[in-house]
Order: C-alpha cells, then structure tokens, then sequence
C-alpha cells in the first residue's frame, strides 16, 4: 500500500471516530442515525489512518477536520506538540509567541492544564485507539500490516509513557475507563509486543523492503533501541547492553548515512528538505512521515518546522525564506545550542547560514545571525537568538516544489544516525564512561559526514553534545538530557532562561514528567496524578 496520498483514502465511517477532550471511554461507540448505513470499515483506509495520525490533523488536510475534538488541527499536530515538549522545554529551542502554553515551555513551568501538552496527549491516544480498532477488527486481514498496526501502537504508548509517566492503558476497544498502568507496566508492555512471545517485529518486512513511508523490523529495532537506552530513567534497570546490541541491528540493517551532496546543499541538509523522499537522503529515513503539498498538508508537520523558524527578512536562497510562503517568524535558538558548534568561540556576527556554516566547519550548523543577536536577551523578539534554518522545502536538484504553500519535506520521525549514536552512547556507558574504539568510529562516522573534526574518543557529555549537533529541533533533546540528569532537579548544567531565569536555574525533578491532564483525571476515576503537580 502506497501512503503517499493518504489524505484521500480514509472512508466515512471513520471521520466518526474522533478522540474528544474527554478520558479513553466510549471513543469508538459510535450508532450510526440510519440503522441501515454499512459501518463496515475500509480496512486498507483504516489502516492508512493508524500513520496518517502522526502527519496529518485529520481526513480534509491543513484546513479541514481534526481528529481530536475542542483544538485546532495545528495544536495538536502530532510533530508540533512533540517539536514544543522536547525542544521549548531544553537547551536548544525557545519561541516569542505568546500563545496559551509557550511560555509555560520556555520557563518550564507547565501543569496540568496546559492546552499543548493536552493537544499530545490526545493526539497519541487517538493514534492508540485507532491501531486498536484496526486490531479488533482486521486482525486477520493481512499479518504484515497487523504487525506495522501493532508496532505503531507500541510506538504511540512509547511517547506517551516517556512524556506522561503512569499512564491510561488499553489494547482494546471498550466502554469502560481505561486503567491506569505504571512506566514500567507499559515499558514490559512495548518491549513484549515487539520482541516477546509472537512479538509483531518477526511479522513485519525485512529492512528495506516495505513501502516508503511503511515500518519495516528497522524501525522495530530502532524502538528497541529507543526503549533500553531510556531504561534506567523509566524503570530504573539501566539496559545498555541491548541498547548497544539493538542498534547494532539497525546497524547493519542496510539503512545508513546519507552522505553525497547535490549542488551547494550538504548531504545533511539534503535530510531535510523538499525532495528527500527522492534525493538519496532516504537511504537514512527509516520512519518517515510523509508530506506532500498538494496531497497532504498539514500545519502541524514539516511545515511547522520551517514555517515558524523563518521570518520574511531570511532571503536563504536568491529571494526566497524556507521554499514557502509561510514564515511566522516564532521559534529560534536558544545560544547554548549555538556555541556547541562553536566551543572556542569565534561566532560570526550578523551573518546568513552559508557564513556560519563557514566560521562553523561543520554542515550541520544550520543557524541565522543575519540582523539577529547570539543572546536572548527579550524572549518575545524573534530577532533576539539566531535562527534555525534546517527545514526547508527547497529541492536539492534546484527544481520547484509542488506548492509555494505547503511542503514536500518528509519528517524523518527514525533515521539512522540515531542508532550510530545510540550504539556510541550505550557501549561507552559500558566502558566506563569513554567511547570504545567502534563507538568513537561511530560518531567520527557522523563527523566525517558533516565534514567537521574527528577524534579517537569521547566522554559521555561530549556524546551529549554531539546527540544535540546532530539531532537540534527534531524532537529527542528533553530525554537525552532526562538520561544524562541534566533536565530537572539538582543538576550542574543550566542553559539560558532555564526556569524562567536569563541566566538559568534548576527546576524541580518532578517536571521530568509532564502532568496527566487535567481534563483526562475529571473524566477517568482510575487515575492518580503524577507526583509533584
């Protein structure tokens, strides 16, 4: 199955079920009004559905329906929310907006009725109760796409069990309230239904061989990875050993780096820009989220990233900002993520990204200085911080994109420099504290490809470092700096309006977990609010 137009293949029946602010309770009893109305559902659409959720608000594109009643389709994008709870919260990203709950992640001092942490939380539960209702009722229909459903919804529960803690839990469509299950409940969970008895990752595709756009066991891998690497913050069982030994799968999977330039554009730049479904960078898109301008549009996605990070003074190539016309002119760069591309100093000044690429000699520096301050001296002054300029939706072989509107640009939700870094992380936890000899050519692998310096090894925060050169505005950087303890509680690492001080304080260790909703716990009697709020 072809998802590339996945817009336009959800049947009727479905635009019905729809997660609404309320707890996981008759989300799926749904009558219709005419007794005789068929509501059998189109397996293949419901299917589609399951991976439509993360790219899409809901069945009539950018400015139609969203799945998750009383927000907006753009609230509750699926990479927006993540993009806002990973990235405002950290070292990395901060926004002038002045929306209900940026703030509140600028300065870390969200609770629970937050409107964007709501609009995640539901968004994934709708994707869980999707994968369930595909599951009860097209469990036999093909055991491919039953092991991808089941996957998807290990990797929904895996988002939500690290963002939320103690969560709802349920693998079926039912009336009742959903229980509640612990952080380690859902991790044996996750980790059973990819690798344990009739575990889904043994039904699903080789590497490689699946659809575009389609979970292949990679990406079950990857989620493996994922979960051991994270292990001792979510049950307090370090598994670096199975962390090391499931990236090393990943591996070696035939999904690598992406490394050949096209033109004046870098291999990684290419990751992220309006043909790279098409331009070889998907030799490392492992989950992609696909998008297209004219088939699936989305203000929640690709579009998101580059809309908000440009405003309509950057001229990037020629005339244009980012390859559309939407530039918002909100999120940019905190400078503590800056100067890890700069740690001797020497930051250009009032540059454009092709300047600071230059002083930077590594190609991921993707950063506008350009009429812009290095500092964040007023957080509601889009100029005041560089800005970031890694989305884009220009096309590596100078051709138009589909759309001056919406993008092209597919959000690599896995790729595989996250398991080259993985395996450097948990195999140099293993020894000590220091890369080991294939550890370090891992990262120097990462380098070389950025065409920056290399070295013989790295300690465990010049790993940390290197996780947020690589990675910066994807959506990870609130969990690594959880598992290094550098995020909340009594930690020596502060960045710039941390806590919603210029110069950085720390935060209470509670806030490691975001807050169940407030309006989950008035709906659900099972659950208990996470400690601290």
């Amino acid at each position: 199955m072809n998802l590339k137009n996945i817009k336009h293949i959800v049947p009727a029946a479905i635009l019905l079920l729809s997660l609404g602010l309320g707890s996981c309770v008759n989300d799926l009893d749904v009558t219709p009004i005419d007794p005789s109305t068929n509501m059998t559902p189109d397996y293949d659409a419901l299917f589609t559905k399951c991976y439509a959720n993360m790219a899409l608000a809901g069945n009539g594109g950018a400015n139609g329906d969203c799945d998750v009643d009383g927000l907006d389709g753009g609230t509750t994008g699926f990479v927006r929310q993540m993009f806002n709870a990973n990235e405002l919260t950290t070292d990395e990203a901060i926004c002038n907006w002045g929306d209900e709950g940026i703030p509140a992640f600028n300065f870390n001092q969200w609770g629970a009725s937050h409107p964007m942490l709501k609009g995640f939380y539901y968004r994934l539960y709708f994707g869980v109760t999707m994968c369930n209702f595909y599951l009860a009722e097209a469990a036999e229909y093909d055991a491919t796409m039953t092991a991808e459903v089941r996957f998807l919804r290990a990797l929904y529960y895996f988002h939500l069990m690290d963002c939320f803690g103690n969560i709802p839990f349920l693998t079926e469509v039912s009336p009742n309230a959903a229980p509640q299950a612990t952080r380690k409940e859902v991790y044996d969970f996750i980790e059973s239904e990819l690798i344990g008895e009739n575990g889904c990752i043994a039904s699903m595709k080789a590497p490689k061989s699946n659809t575009y756009g389609r979970a292949d066991q990679a990406a079950g891998w990857m989620l493996l990875s994922r979960l051991y690497l994270n292990a001792e913050v979510y049950t307090g069982t370090a598994q670096w050993e199975k962390a090391a030994e499931y990236a090393d799968k990943v591996m070696k999977s035939g999904y690598t780096l992406h490394k050949t330039g096209e033109g004046q554009w870098s291999a990684y730049q290419m990751l992220f820009m309006g043909n790279n479904g098409e331009n070889g960078a998907q030799v490392e898109a492992i989950l992609p989220l696909l998008q297209d301008g004219n088939t699936t549009t989305s203000w929640g996605t690709s579009l998101f990233l580059m809309a908000s990070t440009f405003n309509d003074k950057m001229t990037y190539v020629g005339e244009a900002t980012n390859g559309t016309t939407e530039a918002w002119g909100g999120n940019r760069c905190r400078p503590d993520l800056v100067k890890k591309f700069f740690p001797n100093g020497g930051i250009p000044e009032d540059t454009d990204t092709w300047g600071v690429l230059k002083a930077a000699k590594d190609d991921r520096a993707l950063f506008w200085g350009k009429g812009h301050t290095l500092e964040v001296d007023d957080v509601a002054t889009f100029e005041s911080g560089f800005a970031c300029t890694k989305f884009t939706n220009f096309y590596s072989d100078g051709s138009a994109a589909k759309n001056s509107q919406f993008c092209d640009t597919d959000f690599f939700l896995m790729r595989a420099a996250e398991a080259w870094l993985t395996y450097a992380e948990a195999t140099a936890r293993l020894n000590g504290g220091t890369t080991t000899t294939e550890g370090a050519a891992a990262i120097n692998e990462i380098r070389s490809r950025a065409n920056t310096t290399t070295k013989a090894s790295y300690s465990l925060n010049e790993i940390l470092d290197e996780w947020s050169r690589e990675f910066y505005f994807e959506g990870r950087r609130r969990g690594d700096l959880i598992r290094f303890g550098k995020f909340g509680g009594s930690s020596d690492y502060k960045w710039q309006w941390k806590g919603g001080v210029k110069e950085g304080t720390n935060f209470n260790a509670n806030l490691n977990i975001f807050a169940i909703p407030d309006t989950d716990l008035n709906a659900n009697p099972n659950l208990k609010q996470n400690p601290g709020y």
